[in-house]
């Protein structure tokens, strides 16, 4: 059930045109190109880095929003789809992959997420995890097999709150050392799964790599726009579209 709130206040749109399933993408641009794919799709409001669309895919009702970069900014959207009574959210989003086998343009499935993003720790101790929903893990997995990828890769993301370290040691090492199965990094996972699990909502998240970290640390040479990188993303977008309707 819609909430009284007539319009919300950053993403600056009508609750009462926000569907229950929901795309959730970092860059306005990209939100721009998944809308693409859904049928009669309609811009309904851009403010700031918050561009959102509404539409269908294969007969379900989908929003689609970007969240801009970052954990603080990332957190005003979800919570604000929360408040419209958005009930599922994907993210799919670009990330560095940090195990060997993963190549640029592959599919990462989150199952989790590292809570070093600067923010979700004001929402919830540290001790409470950030799971990904295991019925959107599924579809995800199954929708992914759909397109043609079979198993893609899973595992746990790093969520970093900055991208350029600056004069302290980066932690990314210790991360690669530690044997724990942490297969990428991003900035916005973990508090999108932290505001899900505060909220009531299912969330999960599909990642394209774009740089691999074992071969490339130096993030002054990172280069997202290779053709590769934005092969990738818009198979994502097909993917991670098609789980969000398989979902009940």
């Amino acid at each position: 059930m819609k909430n009284s709130i007539q319009i919300l206040p950053v993403l600056k749109i009508d609750p009462a045109d926000v569907a229950e399933r929901a795309l959730v993408v970092g860059d306005p641009l990209r939100a721009a190109e998944a809308a693409q794919l859904l049928d009669n799709p309609v811009e309904l409001g851009f403010f700031r880095e918050y561009r959102t669309f509404a539409g269908e895919y294969k007969g379900k009702p989908i929003i689609i929003v970007s969240h801009g970069v970052g954990a603080a900014g990332a957190s005003i959207c979800f919570e604000e789809l929360a408040q419209a009574g958005v009930k599922t959210i994907i993210r799919a989003g670009t990330c560095g992959a940090m195990k060997a086998n993963i190549k640029d343009g592959e599919f990462i499935i989150g199952t989790g997420a590292i809570r070093e993003d600067g923010v979700s720790d004001r929402l919830l101790p540290l001790s409470y995890p950030a799971i990904a929903d295991r019925h959107v893990i599924t579809s995800l997995v199954s929708a992914a097999e759909n397109k043609g990828y079979a198993e893609p890769h899973e595992g746990m993301i790093l969520t970093r709150a900055y991208f350029y370290d600056g004069a302290l040691p980066s932690k990314v090492n210790f991360w690669f050392e530690a044997g724990a199965n942490v297969i990428a990094a991003e900035m916005e996972f973990a508090v999108l799964l932290t505001i899900a699990s505060i909220r009531g909502m299912r969330a999960g998240g599909l990642f394209t790599s774009d740089g691999n970290m074992t071969e490339e640390s130096d993030l002054h040479t990172y280069d997202p726009h290779r053709t590769v990188v934005k092969e990738g993303v818009a198979n994502m977008l097909k993917v991670a579209l098609d789980a969000l309707s398989r979902l009940n």
